[in-house]
């Protein structure tokens, strides 16, 4: 079995292993001619089910071969121009060769006697996100698994900062709008989702700045603590951007730590025409970015970043084996200092060789073409008669749902759309997403591939009405 260990001795099969995997994965990526098969739960879970782990195949290209019926047939593809659900993004090809180089070196990036150069390359990259963000030469920041381990840690620091004794008294205010990992984060962190106060938002799904004082004002009156205000830069379902500006003005007022949640809306920041949208998020404490939704990455690829670097201390625990407190004072950097996390990959060098070979405008650009394409998706719902659009996007999602002609009830309508988002992954057409506004379910197209056209967003639509209209049809002659 030592056959298997990749070494010197093995550097050959190494190759070809790889260079067998990597050519299936590029012929299944040539023929997909949907981003999905339509394979059920009930269609694939026995297939999986038939394999027996403890009776291994014996070599690579056996293990390919089966892997294609349990895996790659019926994987969703998110390079797809229909693929139009989730915050996922189609790849760019140097960040999946740096993929390929990270696992087979296998750094670990918790400390320098582990990864050396990573470590450095990581700090590197960090620096450039906190000189694009505006902060200055006292920031930091690390790698993280992802926005709700970024948020977690975001506010674990604001916890920390505002030294209260009394966790009863802390008080976290976002928008009604903000990622579901804001109350998560407070129920792990001892203070209970009770603690989240939720700021309504205006037409354009922004947090109203006026509520906020309000509540602010309400929260110091009652002998509570404002310890932090979460302000969201793209939120999930409809990719607004809160008024960084006001919100900074009232964290400073009220003593609060600013957390910016730019885990979509971290494409901005390479933007070369969209930056002006994160104007303020200079004036946070800190910031969640995700370079695995807008800047093209694969999963998983994100980072908290902090104003303060001295504020990380309170994720900082020395081990003898690890990071003894005697390496402080040598000026080793271990960045395990800084990460909940001990053992983390070297998810850094994706981004590395993605700005190496693309650049900051390369990435910038692409960013700019799917929101460019969620304004003509915008115009075209705004006209199609069929269709009620919630709000004009400022990044690349849409929320809308189709209203057919003469039907009133909305419970009948809420089923419609429901059923015409089920009906559509079925065939494998198309993926889009779902959510609920004002209690209401609505569809959502989140465009992150910039090969994506109006013509698709179109032809999803003609997709989407056509099995509303069916399920409408069937339910109103049964009914």
């Amino acid at each position: 079995m030592r056959s298997h260990l990749l070494n010197d001795a093995t550097a050959e099969s190494y190759r070809r292993s790889v260079i067998e995997g990597v050519e299936r994965v590029a012929d299944k990526l040539a023929t997909t001619r949907g981003p999905f098969t339509g394979v059920t739960p009930a269609e694939l879970a026995p297939v999986i089910d038939a394999v027996d782990l403890d009776k291994p195949l014996g070599d690579s290209s056996a293990a390919l071969d089966e892997l294609e019926s349990v895996y790659l047939r019926d994987a969703v593809y998110f390079h797809h121009p229909r693929y139009l659900g989730h915050l996922n993004c189609p790849v760019v090809i140097p960040a999946v060769l740096g993929e390929a180089v990270l696992s087979a070196v296998n750094s670990s990036l918790d400390t320098w006697d582990q990864s050396a150069g990573g470590t450095l390359i990581e700090r590197k990259l960090v620096d450039w996100t906190n000189g694009r963000i505006g902060f200055g030469p006292a920031a930091d920041g690390v790698f993280t698994s992802g926005g709700s381990q970024s948020n977690l840690q975001a506010l674990l620091l604001a916890r920390e900062e505002a030294k209260s004794t009394d966790l009863s008294r802390l008080r976290i205010f976002s928008s009604e709008c903000s990622h579901f990992s804001v109350q998560k984060s407070a129920k792990l962190l001892g203070l209970g989702m009770d603690a989240v106060i939720s700021i309504p938002v205006d037409r354009d799904k922004r947090m109203q700045s006026v509520v906020l004082a309000a509540e602010l004002a309400a929260c110091r009156a009652e002998g509570l603590v404002p310890m932090a205000i979460v302000a969201t830069a793209g939120t999930t379902d409809f990719g607004s951007i809160d008024p960084l500006p006001e919100i900074a003005a009232l964290a400073e007022e009220y003593g609060a730590w600013m957390h910016v949640d730019a885990a979509y809306g971290c494409g901005l920041l390479a933007s070369p025409t969209r930056r002006r949208l994160l104007d303020g998020i200079e004036r946070a404490d800190s910031v969640t970015v995700d370079f695995h939704k807008s800047f093209f990455q694969p999963v998983s690829s994100s980072a908290i970043l902090v104003r303060d670097g001295a504020t990380l201390r309170h994720a900082t625990y020395h081990a003898d084996y690890l990071n003894p407190a005697r390496t402080v004072a040598e000026q080793i950097p271990n960045q395990v200092d800084k990460s909940l996390q001990t053992t983390r990959r070297f998810d850094a060098l994706k981004l590395w060789m993605t700005l190496r070979v693309m650049g900051a405008d390369g990435v910038g650009g692409l960013f700019d073409e799917v929101c460019d394409l969620a304004a003509e998706g915008f115009a075209l719902l705004a006209a199609d008669p069929r269709y009620d659009v919630v709000v004009e996007p400022q990044l690349s999602t849409l929320v809308y749902r189709y209203v057919p002609e003469g039907v009133t009830s909305p419970e009948d309508i809420d089923r419609a759309n429901l059923h015409a988002r089920k009906a559509l992954f079925a065939s494998g057409e198309a993926v889009v997403a779902g959510t609920k506004v004002d209690g209401r379910q609505y569809l959502k197209f989140t465009l992150l591939n910039p090969e994506t056209t109006a013509a698709d967003i179109a032809a999803v639509l003609d997709l989407i009405a056509g099995h509303a209209e069916q399920y409408l049809g069937e339910t109103l002659v049964h009914a």
